[in-house]
């Protein structure tokens, strides 16, 4: 596999023979069934909202990095939408929500191609019956698979090969998304049939990639500017209140949307989603005053974002007053720390575990602690294991020269090497 004539053409290739053999599964649209026109024209709302987190989250972490490095990092995140919506249609959906096989996995087969989505029943092996064409469901999930992948991007950007996280994002998605999901959201799932909580992805999505994101940086070890004690000025900070408004605003999708209905629970969901940001975003800034800094820009919109991921898991269990106190804890123990990272050998480039692995932890219950051991682990093995088929970290040279020129010949503003 390290043979680069090979790492050429296996993208392009395997990409061929997908659309090949999706020319032999016909589908003919046909949704029979009772369904809320309300209900469809909120989720189909949300949906388009969950998805657009994932160009906010690709501005939020590009404008926090070296100017050389923007398009490097944005770019990861943007790409898990090309490779997660090809899996999840030929048989990522049905390892998430397939016939269950013994609560731990979802049949491949069930859903191959998405067939039994396009012309299938409202509801899930097991559950009871949706307001909404399975098909939007489907699409649904597919957004938070999207971003899942992408949140990682912050722990080891500015050192990872484009193709080796291309790969990454493959492997997890099927080895660590899909379990998570099928255990938590599936009505057969061993997780769900024991009462865990999870409401809008705490454990599946926030918990799992934080601690992916721990595992690549401990596998791809520190930068050099990290090494040599560099400070590295971020390089938009407009880009980061950018991206931070577009996740504030789709996380309402994320959160009220997974109600799966326009209803009051919705409603409280969207409630407490908002105010847990605003909690956290303002506990961040005003927690680092206290530590003799000035109130930055950053700081709340990083704060905001740990508010968001700490009430995703409750945010249609707890009501509106107790989102506040979420909030506030998930930003100053998230933000503690962070600051002992930094002190630390890990090189967490964009803080992704201090604020989503342990902002997730602190919104979910036991569920969390165990899901974030499978996911680290398999993460840690995921990581270790490209690199011994293919390169998975950049040379020094090209580390030193940017990841935008050298994995993409292409550069933000200026000439990367005068910046």
């Amino acid at each position: 596999m390290k043979n680069p004539v090979v790492q050429k053409f296996t993208p392009f290739v395997l990409l061929l023979i997908v659309a090949v053999l999706a020319l032999f599964v016909p589908q003919l649209p046909s949704y029979a069934g009772e369904y809320s026109a309300a209900d469809i024209a909120w989720i189909l709302v949300a949906t388009a909202l969950v998805f657009i987190m994932t160009p906010g989250l690709a501005f939020f972490y590009g404008g926090m990095v070296h100017r050389k490095n923007i398009i490097s990092t944005m770019i990861k995140s943007m790409v898990s939408a090309g490779i997660v919506s090809v899996i999840w249609v030929t048989f990522g959906y049905s390892l998430c929500f397939g016939e269950s096989i013994n609560g731990v996995i979802g049949n491949p087969m069930t859903h191959l191609f998405f067939k039994g989505v396009v012309d299938g029943a409202p509801t899930l092996q097991g559950g009871s019956a949706m307001t909404i064409p399975l098909l939007l469901f489907a699409l649904f999930q597919l957004m938070f698979a999207i971003i899942t992948p992408g949140l990682v991007v912050g722990a080891v950007a500015e050192r990872i090969k484009f193709t080796s996280y291309a790969l990454f994002i493959i492997l997890f998605i099927i080895l660590v998304y899909a379990p998570l999901a099928h255990w938590s959201w599936h009505p057969q799932g061993f997780l769900f049939k024991m009462g865990a909580l999870d409401f809008a992805g705490g454990t599946v999505v926030h918990i799992s990639a934080g601690c992916a994101a721990l595992a690549g940086a401990i596998v791809l070890k520190s930068r050099r500017s990290k090494l040599e004690q560099q400070e590295i000025p971020p390089a938009n900070i407009p880009y980061v209140l950018i991206g931070t408004g577009l996740l504030w605003f789709g996380w309402f999708g994320f959160n009220a949307g997974s109600a799966l209905g326009a209803n009051a629970l919705s409603v409280n969901a969207f409630a407490t989603t908002n105010t847990a940001a605003a909690a956290a975003g303002l506990a961040w800034m005003f927690f680092d005053v206290l530590k003799g800094k000035k109130p930055s820009v950053l700081g709340f919109c990083i704060g905001a974002v740990v508010g968001l991921v700490a009430i995703t898991p409750a945010a249609g269990f707890v009501g509106i007053p107790q989102s506040i106190f979420i909030g506030l804890v998930a930003a100053i123990i998230s933000n503690v720390a962070s600051h002992a990272f930094k002190l630390s050998r890990v090189d967490d480039t964009l803080d992704v575990f201090p604020c989503h692995g342990i902002g997730g932890m602190v919104g979910m219950l036991m569920t969390g602690i165990f899901a974030s051991k499978y996911s680290f682990s398999v993460s840690f093995v995921i990581f270790k294991f490209i690199a011994t088929i293919m390169p998975l970290r950049v040379t020094e040279e090209d580390e030193e020269l940017g990841l935008d020129a050298s994995q993409h010949d292409e550069k933000y503003g200026r000439n990367p090497l005068k910046s």
